[in-house]
């Protein structure tokens, strides 16, 4: 079931919170690909950053089991 967190009052749906805990570690692994030089290798890096969120996103909702299982 989606589920809504009261913060100060404010209830702010379940998968935006998610999104943005996506967003935080798609930045860290970005850094973490950059640094090695994953991205020489790479033709369309925006599009491989999309689908890293997309993967991490997907991962944390699983993880947190808003959705049921997706298995």
């Amino acid at each position: 079931m989606i589920g809504e967190i009261s913060i100060f009052g404010v209830f702010v749906p379940t998968l935006i919170l998610i999104g943005l805990g996506a967003l935080v570690l798609c930045g860290a692994v970005t850094m973490l690909l950059s640094s090695i030089g994953f991205y020489r290798f790479i033709v369309h890096r925006p599009i491989v950053d999309l689908a890293i969120f997309l993967l991490l996103l997907a991962a944390l909702a699983d993880a947190s089991g808003i959705f049921g299982s997706m298995s």
